[in-house]
């Protein structure tokens, strides 16, 4: 009998014991594991307010969240717009610096480089920067060797002059319109000039110091040119609607980089959905802020494909007909709209 109760005795003071280590440990690890309600601040610097820039924004949003950062719950953003402003790049970039978050983002080259210039040690997030090695920002695509990385919205600029000659095959000349300010614009000039010269188009480009030259501008174009190219530019993506005003006055055709600059009028291009851009910059500017990556060695993410994108409505206004190879494969903005009004009104039953 007092052997069983002995057996007993030991065989609880067993199970305490056990149990006490096991809580031990479990409390061990939890101390050790970041609380999941910890507040991450991320800075977000825009440089100008138009549609391509503002989606890559709502992007960035939902990027953070799909890497578990939400507004409201364990994420701060600060966001900031210099409107096209550098010196406001300059004094917004401090005042994010100084606030020491966790990432910075820059969505377009100037607000990317105006971070790049304040900080070197936060990291910095490219979001729509087509040169990243030219605009001095990163030391390789590959290997970007600093503290900053992101993704480049470099377009496939050949192709979109190959859907131009394809939709308009009797155009002999392309006007390139660009902001002469702008680092990025001018890369994809000189590309957009080969291609155009290699599909036997004769080139005139011209460049634009401001928007308040841009109506003019277009203007002197349509009298000379058959169709107009416009390269990743922010000056001239925001005044959109005033170069569709002035081409629509001569019924001149033209080929923007973006698709939000085909909805605004453009006829077509072969382009990167600004979205799912900024959902990529979203998703990296996570990852480094959780510490799960370092800008260094993570490589500058680009796309490998754009889509066709046109605008039915302004073909059809300026008598150009879609060749139906092309419609099979183009994604038609107003149609595209449509169905997005039709999903929501589905959610809503």
């Amino acid at each position: 009998m007092k052997n069983k109760r002995l057996i007993a005795v030991v065989a609880l003071l067993g199970i305490y014991l056990i149990g006490s280590f096991v809580y031990e440990k479990m409390a061990e690890t939890k101390s050790t594991t970041p609380t999941t309600t910890e507040v991450k601040e991320i800075g977000v610097l825009q440089y100008v307010s138009h549609p391509a820039l503002d989606e890559i924004y709502r992007g960035i949003k939902d990027g953070l969240k799909e890497e578990g950062l939400v507004e409201g719950k364990n994420l701060k953003i600060n966001f900031q717009n210099g409107q096209a402003d550098q010196s406001k790049l300059a004094t917004m970039s401090q005042q994010l610096v100084q606030a020491n978050p966790a990432a910075l983002i820059g969505i377009a080259t100037p607000a990317a480089q105006a971070l790049a210039n304040t900080t070197s040690d936060i990291p910095v997030v490219l979001g729509a920067v087509t040169d990243p090695v030219g605009a001095g920002l990163v030391e390789s695509l590959d290997r970007p060797g600093k503290n900053v990385t992101g993704v480049s919205d470099q377009p496939p600029v050949s192709a979109q002059i190959q859907l131009a000659t394809t939709l308009l095959p009797q155009a002999k000349r392309i006007g390139i319109l660009y902001a002469s300010s702008e680092d990025n614009s001018k890369y994809q000039v000189a590309q957009a000039e080969d291609a155009a010269k290699e599909a036997g188009l004769t080139v005139t480009k011209y460049a634009v110091p401001s928007t308040n030259e841009i109506a003019q501008t277009v203007q002197v174009m349509s009298q000379s040119v058959d169709f107009i190219y416009i390269p990743l530019d922010n000056t001239i993506a925001n005044a959109m609607q005033t170069v569709i005003k002035e081409a629509d006055k001569e019924q001149i055709p033209v080929i923007p980089s973006v698709d939000t600059m085909v909805e605004q009028g453009g006829l077509a291009t072969i382009g990167i959905n600004q979205y799912q851009l900024g959902v990529q910059s979203g998703k990296m500017a996570a990852k480094l802020a959780l510490g799960k990556s370092e800008a260094a060695t993570t490589p500058v993410y680009t796309f490998d494909q754009g889509d066709i994108i046109i605008n039915q409505e302004q073909a059809d206004h300026l008598g150009v007909k879609i060749p139906e190879e092309v419609k099979e494969k183009a994604k038609n903005v107003k149609q595209e709209a449509t169905k997005s009004t039709e999903s929501s009104k589905e959610e809503d039953k």
